[in-house]
């Protein structure tokens, strides 16, 4: 991607803002001093939808004038004139504005412009500066590819049973299953094919080629960011490897929505056939020097602690494994491109990438086929007999709506699991980029109010450019000590999993629009996971916490928390009020017993066209409470089950 999707102008205020964002320190250049433009071009064009693009030139157009200088209190006076205490000062308000639109405006500048700093080719100095060395670069003997995805012939109507929107644990398992049972299966992936061969570059490359684009400021700044995968395999190449079986009281839950079978044999037998196919185990399960801080907290605490079941097979459980969430080098991840996808393959289905697919034809109450877009930017045309949509929960209900799907819960019920985290620095050399993703997980508090509603902790890996999701900038000053202390900083991620809900629309331009706020209730929740998770920091000996607040709730240990749980509540956790992010995007197309109060019938099948299934993490009737990719294959497993039953 090139520098020219800013204006000269527009590129100049960007520098102003960054600079004044990351200024550099102890001899590491600032952002002025890279080519900062180009990491943040790249960025903002995969990350962002062209509305959302529309708007940041717009902001940047003005910024740096004389006109935008007397509404930020600064006189006739460009910002790029004033001194770096003054744009500093005038950033900072922004952060701390009793207006949410304001707040979630810097929150947006502040994760793009830190992130793509550090991220940028250009950062060399910086991240040596923490620690983190550079990306490796793909291994030379890696594998050559071992899937085959086809040309899609522009002009030309393609043909199958059964066309699967998208390739990941939805749309992966899927389309295994029905090309087993010997249907022809035409799998469309609107990303491309990445494998063993092409994973080891940076994070700038990674996040931009990986994972799933717009929309990037959404959710009425709620969310710094929407995490999906966006390549062949979707979130399974790029996830952190947890696989949770459904909770049984969360299978009941789901019963109760009139989707029965999910209490029953039939969901049972879908989740034990994807942990076997994923070889689900504990044994690659050596903590990382974060997890062994994690349960040396909750052990001295006294709270749960138990071994994360992943599904790899051979994993390094090291320097390989940490890096693991921008692709597995050396393939030991089970991905849907090592599994499922594999299957569908060998029995005769056909795979093709770069392919976004816009509607599904719908001719008297029966899916027909879909159009879509091919790499080329050619219209293709697949007839089939049935479609399974697999696009994810923010993708599948904007194209049911392109298709001309009516049911007004379509879109409705977006459940989340909102994440946020608390640091904690230690005198120990953590290195929180390395080691296993996550090995050890607490669910001391899932269930705070007696309806398996709560929170859980688990860590993650923290690389230099994902570290700032939940890193508060408070000053260059503050941000630089933040940043030189990040070797010995561990996260604490705390998950909640919501009783609210939000919903997703289609705006004009036919991409989806997100809806949510934080309730109160949920808000409440989070509220004593931050505090949770402070109490297991300080129990496994750190010297100082702090939450993700934009304005700094910390407290230095060892010494009474009551302070900063104090802070912590004052602050809240409106809009842009303390960082979040939006994990495990779920509930959008639900299945359930009724049209009147869920999208989809217990076949998965969409209420107004039978034959057209969705077969994603937009099924689940409520949040599944823990990371959802095991549930996710055996509601595809199940669903493309049913389907193929009635095909036959």
């Amino acid at each position: 991607m090139t520098t020219d999707v800013f204006s000269p102008r527009q590129a100049r205020a960007l520098i102003a803002i960054a600079d004044t964002l990351v200024p550099g320190w102890d001899g590491v250049p600032g952002a002025r001093d890279i080519d900062i433009v180009a990491s943040v071009s790249r960025t903002a064009a995969h990350k962002m939808l062209p509305r959302e693009l529309r708007e940041l030139k717009i902001f940047l157009d003005l910024w740096d004038t004389r006109g935008m200088g007397v509404v930020n209190k600064m006189g006739p006076r460009r910002f790029s004139a004033q001194s770096q205490a003054r744009r500093e000062e005038t950033l900072f308000g922004w952060g701390e504005s009793p207006v949410p639109a304001a707040r979630s405006v810097f929150q947006g500048l502040r994760s793009l412009l830190i992130g793509s700093y550090y991220i940028a080719p250009g950062a060399t100095a910086a991240r040596a500066a923490i620690g983190y060395l550079e990306a490796p670069g793909p291994l030379p003997d890696a594998p050559a590819p071992s899937l085959h995805p086809i040309d899609l012939p522009a002009g030309r109507a393609l043909s199958a049973d059964v066309v699967v929107v998208g390739s990941g644990a939805g749309g992966g398992t899927a389309a295994a299953v029905l090309a087993a049972a010997g249907l022809d299966v035409l799998v469309l992936e609107k990303g491309g094919y990445h494998d063993d061969r092409d994973f080891g570059s940076g994070e700038l490359d990674a996040l931009t080629t990986l994972y799933a684009g717009a929309p990037a400021i959404s959710a009425e700044g709620q969310f710094s960011s929407f995490m999906a995968g966006g390549t062949l395999g979707g979130g399974t190449v790029v996830n952190w490897s947890t696989s949770f079986t459904t909770p049984e009281h969360v299978r009941a839950e789901w019963a109760a929505h009139g989707a029965r079978q999910f209490a029953g044999d039939e969901f049972t037998r879908s989740l034990d056939a994807v942990q076997r196919r994923l070889g689900v185990n504990t044994d690659h399960g050596r903590a990382s020097s974060r997890d062994a801080i994690l349960e040396r907290g909750l052990t001295t605490l006294g709270w749960h602690c138990e071994a994360m079941p992943r599904n790899v097979l051979g994993c390094d459980q090291g320097i390989e494994c940490g890096r693991c969430g921008y692709g597995c080098r050396i393939g030991a991840k089970q991905s849907t491109v090592k599994t499922w996808l594999q299957d569908a393959a060998a029995d005769g289905a056909r795979i093709a990438v770069g392919v976004e697919v816009r509607r599904v034809i719908v001719e008297r109450g029966r899916a027909t086929g879909v159009e879509a877009i091919g790499p080329d930017g050619a219209s293709v045309t697949v007839a089939a007999k049935a479609v399974v949509v697999a696009a994810g929960s923010l993708q599948t209900p904007p194209l049911l709506r392109r298709s001309g799907l009516r049911n007004k819960r379509i879109g409705e019920n977006l459940r989340l699991h909102p994440v946020t985290a608390v640091a904690g620095v230690f005198d120990e050399d953590v290195r929180p980029w390395e080691g296993g993703l996550q090995t050890r997980y607490s669910t001391e508090h899932a269930d705070l109010d007696g309806d398996g509603y709560g929170v859980i902790y688990e860590t993650g890996p923290a690389s230099p450019g994902a570290i700032t999701l939940f890193q508060p900038w408070q000053s260059a000053a503050q941000h630089a000590a933040d940043m030189r202390a990040l070797r010995n900083t561990v996260q604490v991620g705390v998950i909640v999993r919501d009783t609210g809900s939000g919903r997703v629309t289609v705006g004009r331009d036919g991409e989806p629009v997100v809806r949510y706020r934080l309730s109160d209730h949920d808000a409440a929740h989070m509220h004593r996971g931050v505090v949770g998770a402070a109490e297991i920091l300080a129990a496994a000996g750190a010297r100082s916490v702090r939450s993700s607040h934009q304005n700094r709730v910390d407290a230095r240990l060892p010494g009474s928390l009551d302070g900063f749980a104090a802070a912590a509540q004052r602050e809240g956790y409106g809009p842009a009020r303390c960082m979040m992010i939006a994990l495990h995007i779920m509930g959008s197309a639900a299945m359930g017993g009724s049209r009147e109060t869920s999208a989809t019938d217990p076949d998965g099948a969409t209420w107004e066209v039978p034959n057209l299934v969705v077969a994603d993490a937009s099924c689940f009737p409520t949040p599944s409470g823990v990371n959802p990719m095991i549930s996710i294959e055996a509601i595809a497993h199940m669903n493309a089950s049913r389907l193929a039953a009635h095909l036959a």
